[in-house]
């Protein structure tokens, strides 16, 4: 789902410098690539292990593979069923998180230095020699299936789904990574095994780690974890091509107040004018109760409790998306509303004021990011996905403070849309047709 990029992009677009985490580069003899912030003040390490491509990797015929085999994950390791992994882990006092989105398949761990070299040699079990038993397949399938039930009676995932199957048409991002009740319950066990073999593989992989260990020890660490892994996976797919055609279209859903999802093109992580656009967006529609969209939409009119709009950057594709729910009948109100500041802001640009809130907002807020060395793995981790540099912390508020007005007034001008602003309503919105592409 768009929704899904927001998180990796938020995480890193709100740190400013924080001198004191220093990150080192390390290869090791297998040639594996991580970044480490030795933290020896506690007697744990938070590791965090990335695989490109996610659920994105699943054929048309078996969507849902690469989520039902991430979940099964830790369902039982080597001669372990899922029981006795799951007591090892406790006598362990280690934690493993397995989780998949559209571009990437994550792995965190957190354990004692104590208990270090147990724990890695557990968590290797899983990647290495996951067990996928029958019953536990059976078992994941069954959370999987409540899960795409519970999602057909939701307006804002239906929202989200009808959204991608527009924007993204026949890419991988237009398919639910939780796939169907249809290609979930024909999973079979060999379709599992597929997924396992397609997306954890060193050819994608990304490290961090921090806390309570050296770099010598991290380095002989992940080439035992991460030796006997298959060189390579599947082809990550291409990159999409956007429909966003403008227009408002609806799709009929029996409840009291509709949900609207809306997009259009956004601007890719590298490219010079990202600051800029970031900040933009944040006056627009991502500062909360400051933002603009939330003034005109809530506060001045009361048709919702909340709206905002943020920069989506997948792997493939960029997009500037957004999200509102209101009433039936007043959700055509509040998309006029949307639609009005896209095109106040694009024309007339934001104050100074405004910009200067925003910067001393995205850099003040930096502290609360590094809240121990889980975040500080996870952000490090991301930054290394977008290509970022070793010091990026360190530099990352100059590059906001040295966005100027004219350049936030130049990128609202140059980007944002109006045009190609589509809306996707999931609801009975009153004075809306479904399928319309009127504005």
């Amino acid at each position: 789902m768009i929704r899904a990029a927001l998180v990796a992009i938020g995480l890193l677009a709100a740190l400013p410098a924080r001198a004191e985490v220093e990150i080192q580069e390390i290869t090791t003899p297998g040639g594996i690539t991580a970044w480490l912030v030795e933290e020896h003040s506690n007697p744990f390490v938070a590791l965090e292990l990335r695989f490109r491509g996610g659920t994105s990797l699943d054929a048309p015929e078996t969507l849902g593979a690469v989520s039902l085999m991430t979940h099964t994950l830790e369902e039982g390791a080597g001669d372990m069923d899922a029981n006795a992994f799951a007591t090892r882990s406790e006598e362990l006092a280690a934690s493993f998180s397995y989780n998949v989105y559209d571009d990437v398949l994550s792995v965190s761990a957190k354990f004692l230095t104590e208990n270090r070299d147990e724990a890695v040699t557990h968590l290797r079990e899983s990647l290495v020699n996951p067990r996928f038993d029958q019953d536990a397949v059976d078992r994941v399938r069954g959370q999987m299936l409540s899960i795409i039930q519970s999602d057909a009676k939701d307006p804002n995932a239906q929202a989200g789904r009808a959204l991608d199957q527009l924007v993204f048409g026949d890419h991988p991002y237009a398919n639910s990574g939780d796939g169907t009740l249809e290609t979930v319950t024909a999973l079979t066990r060999e379709d599992v095994l597929a997924a396992h073999k397609a997306a954890i593989a060193r050819d994608r992989l990304y490290v961090s780690a921090v806390g309570d260990i050296t770099a010598d020890e991290l380095s002989a660490l992940l080439d035992r974890l991460l030796g006997d892994l298959p060189e390579t996976g599947a082809p990550l797919p291409g990159r999409a091509e956007l429909n966003l055609p403008g227009g408002t279209h609806v799709t009929p859903f029996a409840t009291p107040q509709s949900v609207a999802v809306f997009a259009q093109p956004g601007i890719d992580r590298d490219h010079e004018d990202f600051f800029a656009a970031y900040l933009l967006n944040h006056i627009l529609g991502g500062g909360g109760f400051e933002s603009r969209l939330m003034t005109e939409v809530r506060e001045k009119r009361g048709l919702t409790y909340g709206v905002y709009a943020y920069l989506a950057n997948k792997d493939n594709a960029d997009l500037w998306a957004g999200s509102v729910a209101s009433a039936n009948d007043r959700i055509a109100e509040a998309i006029e509303v949307i639609r009005d500041q896209w095109a106040r802001v694009q024309t007339e640009g934001v104050t100074q004021a405004e910009l200067d809130d925003a910067k001393t907002y995205l850099t003040g807020a930096y502290p609360l990011r590094f809240d121990g060395n889980g975040p500080i793995a996870n952000i490090a981790v991301g930054m290394q996905m977008d290509d970022l540099p070793t010091d990026y912390i360190a530099t990352r508020n100059d590059k906001v403070m040295a966005v100027t007005l004219e350049d936030v007034n130049r990128v609202a001008r140059d980007y944002l849309d109006p045009d190609k602003l589509t809306f996707v309503v999931v609801g009975q919105p009153d004075g809306l047709m479904p399928d319309t592409a009127a504005n």
